[in-house]
């Protein structure tokens, strides 16, 4: 964990291939700094980010910060930057003094291999808050998935890529089914990121006495009790459990995202299967957790806005494209860089509704700016509920509404299925 001090947080980010272990063997893995996750960077509003990027890989990467509302201009959290093999890039990334707190992360944005390069460990936390981890260090849980063949990350296949690739190893930091040791009855915090390139985390909190106090890069404005929550790619979770009395395991439930159903995807389904995150296991012994008050400042609620724009986004999947695979596709429309495929003025609200033609649930992330659900899949939204990536289910819609407050330029938005990404399931936005 690394932390900002008077007001920057400035580090070298070494790309490279590593040797880590994985439940006892040792596998041959893409890391940040020689890890994997990468360093968790403790960041407070106001701060900059200063990173100095060094692409010791055999192609071309970039950097996201994603869940992170700054500029995508320049030298800050820009997707469109090409970082060639052997190159050094400075980041600078500047947080507004008013930036929530909440859970981001960084991970490669780079078109067409932004799956390969997180698949195979590049990926690491971004904690905004003004904690003093001195005394309140929480308990980062980046959780990921992997293939490992003969001591290598596994390649992807057609199909596999179509539908999402799902590892086989599920690792939280980096590890299969570590222990959490706390005294029993103790409270401790846990920020749990979704860092898989396809899996749903169906997180099964009973017993737990759970509360959830902030989805993504957001703080509730009251923590409200929960059961469950789940986790598309892409998506974090501030928790707070009490530690049981005897172990227990915290998995993830299987989850059912649907199918492609043409061609050589024969209606195969993509189904997240169950897997063990951790396991909680009281121990008197173990240093007990202080766990600060879930202090925010709340977001306006955009459902009494004045909307400025509607606006309809649809998502598909079919056909064949010319390399023979499926086509992944917004408004009919695969990715292509030079193209504004949005264009929102700087100062409005707009209202989003992202449809889904297909058999298959896309996670819609929109980079810098927050989306406020407003009407899900079933029924209006009766709380504040901001988020940077909605699931929008298959064959159904989710409305949302989105302040463009701030930050003139170019960016993103696109499914978390980072193949579908890669595929061509992204489009770009300009403020201006």
């Amino acid at each position: 964990m690394l932390s900002s001090e008077n007001g920057v947080l400035e580090l070298d980010l070494r790309l490279g291939a590593t040797d880590v272990t994985i439940d006892g063997t040792t596998v041959r893995m893409l890391s940040y700094n020689g890890s994997v996750p990468g360093p968790t960077l403790h960041v407070r509003p106001g701060d900059s980010l200063r990173i100095h990027l060094h692409n010791g890989l055999d192609e071309p990467t970039n950097l996201h910060t994603h869940g992170l509302v700054v500029s995508a201009v320049g030298n800050s959290d820009n997707p469109f930057l090409r970082i060639a093999p052997g190159e050094t890039f400075d980041y600078e990334i500047d947080l507004p003094d008013d930036h929530p707190a909440g859970v981001c992360w960084y991970h490669p944005h780079h078109h067409g291999m932004v799956a390969d390069q997180l698949f195979a460990g590049l990926y690491g936390a971004i904690i905004v808050d003004e904690d003093d981890w001195a005394t309140v260090p929480p308990r980062v849980v980046v959780v990921s998935d992997v293939t490992v063949v003969d001591g290598q990350v596994a390649g992807v296949s057609g199909v596999e890529r179509m539908l999402g690739r799902t590892g086989q190893t599920l690792l939280t930091n980096g590890q299969v089914t570590p222990a959490l040791r706390a005294p029993a009855g103790g409270r401790e915090r846990l920020l749990v990121v979704n860092a898989c390139s396809s899996r749903y985390l169906d997180l099964e909190l009973a017993g737990l006495d759970a509360q959830l106090r902030g989805r993504d890069s957001v703080r509730l404005a009251q923590p409200r009790s929960t059961q469950r929550v789940v986790l598309t790619p892409g998506n974090r979770a501030d928790l707070v459990i009490t530690v049981p009395s005897s172990p227990v395991e915290l998995t993830a439930a299987a989850y059912d995202r649907g199918q492609a159903g043409m061609g050589m995807m024969g209606g195969q389904s993509a189904v997240s299967p169950e897997a063990t995150v951790l396991s909680i296991v009281p121990d008197a012994e173990a240093p007990a957790s202080v766990v600060a008050d879930a202090s925010t400042t709340p977001r306006p609620d955009l459902r009494v806005a004045a909307v400025d724009a509607t606006r309809t986004l649809t998502m598909t999947m079919g056909g064949m494209g010319g390399g023979g695979g499926m086509r992944f596709l917004i408004d009919g429309r695969a990715f292509d860089p030079n193209r504004v495929d949005q264009t929102v003025r700087v100062g409005t609200v707009e209202e989003w509704t992202i449809v889904n033609q297909s058999p298959m649930n896309h996670p819609f992330h929109l980079h810098i700016w927050p989306m406020q659900v407003v009407r899900g899949a079933d029924s209006e939204v009766q709380t504040v509920d901001v988020r940077d990536v909605v699931d929008v289910p298959a064959r159904q819609s989710v409305t949302v509404r989105i302040s463009f407050d701030r930050f003139p330029g170019n960016t993103l938005y696109h499914c978390h299925i980072l193949d579908h990404e890669d595929l061509g399931m992204m489009g770009v936005i300009q403020a201006r």
